[in-house]
């Protein structure tokens, strides 16, 4: 199944229309995306795995692979790092974010594919689908719903799903 995110910041879930928080600088094709660059990159991209703060929730209900996220745990932004848009082990001495956040955006992540098989140096790294911040304040080039959106999504999607951002 595809997973529909519009470029105008809606998803259509099991049904319902909901809010979704795209880049600050909108969204932009696929193969011009630039790490940094604060866009949301259109394209079609599958569901890789769910990572979950343990500490805040019980695992989400879901049928794709799911870990909790450790205190060490981070992902490669350094497009000259061999490590670049995958998972790292903090500290970690090239540019990465951390996962385990205070902030709760990262509570839940659906890991999607983007530029990851294998990634391309500069082409973006940590796209992922995650909680909102405020009132859908704009994301650095992911996709954010709301929690209980996100896990309503979660409990319908399958292994071999995709997200799919559209203009």
């Amino acid at each position: 199944m595809d997973w529909i995110v519009s470029g105008s910041g809606s998803m259509d879930l099991a049904g319902k229309r909901v809010r979704a928080a795209l880049g600050r600088s909108g969204i932009c094709p696929q193969n011009s995306k630039q790490e940094g660059d604060g866009a949301t990159p259109t394209g079609r991209y599958a569901l890789r795995r769910i990572l979950y703060r343990a500490d805040r929730m019980t695992p989400p209900l879901t049928a794709l692979p799911a870990r909790p996220i450790r205190a060490d745990d981070g992902w490669c932004d350094a497009p000259d790092d061999p490590a670049y848009n995958r998972p790292v082990r903090l500290p970690y001495p090239a540019s990465h974010e951390t996962l385990f956040r205070e902030d709760g955006l990262y509570d839940i992540i659906l890991v999607v594919g983007h530029n990851d098989d294998p990634p391309v140096p500069g082409l973006g790294s940590a796209i992922f689908l995650h909680c909102k911040r405020g009132d859908y304040e704009p994301t650095e080039g992911c996709v954010a719903l709301d929690p209980d959106d996100v896990r309503r999504l979660l409990s319908n999607a399958k292994p071999g799903d995709h997200l799919v951002i559209e203009p």
